[in-house]
């Protein structure tokens, strides 16, 4: 139990390290994109830390297996290259036992993996979307905060409002906005100035227009004298559509119990790929184990490039096999477990190459032996 309890605790310390790196990468990069929408004025700031909380469930699921795979490479890289796997087997303790002991961890991290896999990443995934949804649904004066300069989307004009009614009227608002250039133009610069303005929408679509009362309309290049003024009683403006701000498909936000009680392929192949992450969690374990047999001589790293590799190749090939089948390029009988028999039995003859290589050893010694006699 001491083997067992020194391996586990230098197992999860590394996978934990690993676990926070990788995870840290993916939250800053989804943190820069919702930044980048908010700035754009197509989100609220205030979600942006409850949208990447509920997504931290999905971040995990995609970085705990490969956090464990290189903790596996590194903490028996090590073992090998300071000699401690040495002592461990003069000991009695052979790999197939250190193999055993890992199997335990990988077994308990593959159930965590998997409760985050079937249940709480698609429970994130539908908060994240109501969210989306939420904010998909809000117009440009949704966003509008009265007396403050509001930035129209792509970044060529801005509003301002004197107030804001609970309905969403509003009172004294003034709109900047440059015309694109063209041959003819220079770019115009448009300002629209009115008592009062309320959102509405068209009878035979869904486009929201901004109508704007008792005003008047002033366009002309700056610096030049000819500008065209107009007043309106009534004046109306398209508002931009609002942005598509989803990431994943219904299917993602789809509980597992919904999965299995369809029957359509595109459900299926993904409560495939939701069993296929925890499957993976122990395939790989068996890849790791006998890919970080390394030389002393050669450092704990010698192998982490390759084995890596070989890691992105295992999961390339299970999205491909699932893309495939989605788009029905594969017949509908065929499933991901080919993809995981296939690595398993790399595995297997990574574990037992060397006893393999011992055999045919032994072999070739007895045969010359024969031959001599």
């Amino acid at each position: 139990m001491i083997i067992f309890r020194y391996l586990s605790r230098e197992l999860l310390s590394v996978t934990t390290a690993v676990c926070l790196v990788l995870l840290m990468v993916l939250i800053s990069g989804r943190f820069v994109k919702y930044l980048s929408n908010a700035l754009a004025g197509n989100m609220d700031p205030e979600v942006i830390f409850a949208v990447i909380g509920y997504r931290i469930p999905g971040f995990l699921e995609l970085t705990l297996p490969l956090a464990f795979f290189l903790a596996v490479l590194l903490t028996f890289g090590r073992l090998y290259v300071e000699n401690e796997m040495s002592v461990l087997k003069a000991c009695g303790f052979s790999e197939r036992k250190l193999l055993a002991y890992t199997l335990i961890v990988a077994t308990f991290l593959a159930l965590i993996v998997g409760s985050l896999s079937l249940y709480y990443t698609p429970t994130g995934v539908k908060k994240a979307e109501a969210i989306f949804a939420v904010q998909e649904q809000k117009s440009e004066l949704d966003r509008i905060t009265e007396k403050q300069f509001y930035s129209l989307r792509g970044g060529k004009g801005v509003t301002w409002v004197d107030s804001v009614s609970e309905d969403r009227r509003l009172e004294n608002v003034f709109m900047s906005a440059t015309l694109e250039a063209t041959e003819s133009s220079n770019g115009s610069l448009v300002l629209v100035i009115a008592d009062r303005g309320m959102q509405s929408t068209a009878m035979d679509t869904e486009e929201r227009y901004l109508t704007l009362e008792q005003g008047y309309r002033v366009e002309g290049v700056p610096g030049r004298y000819d500008y065209q003024i107009t007043y309106f009683e009534e004046f109306g403006t398209r508002l931009a559509p609002p942005e598509e701000l989803s990431e994943d498909t219904a299917t993602d936000a789809m509980s597992t119990q919904a999965l299995m009680n369809s029957s359509e392929i595109e459900h299926r192949v993904a409560l495939q790929w939701r069993f296929s992450i925890p499957i993976m969690m122990l395939v790989v374990t068996l890849l790791a184990v006998p890919l970080s047999r390394v030389d002393p001589r050669s450092g704990r790293f010698a192998r982490i490039l390759p084995a890596v590799l070989l890691y992105f190749v295992y999961l390339v090939s299970l999205n491909s096999v699932r893309g495939a089948i989605e788009e029905g390029s594969l017949p509908i009988g065929i499933t991901l477990i080919p993809v995981h028999l296939v690595f398993l039995l790399i595995a297997l003859m990574f574990i037992f190459s060397e006893k393999l290589a011992a055999f045919l050893r032994a072999a070739l010694r007895f045969t010359h032996w024969s031959n001599r006699s």
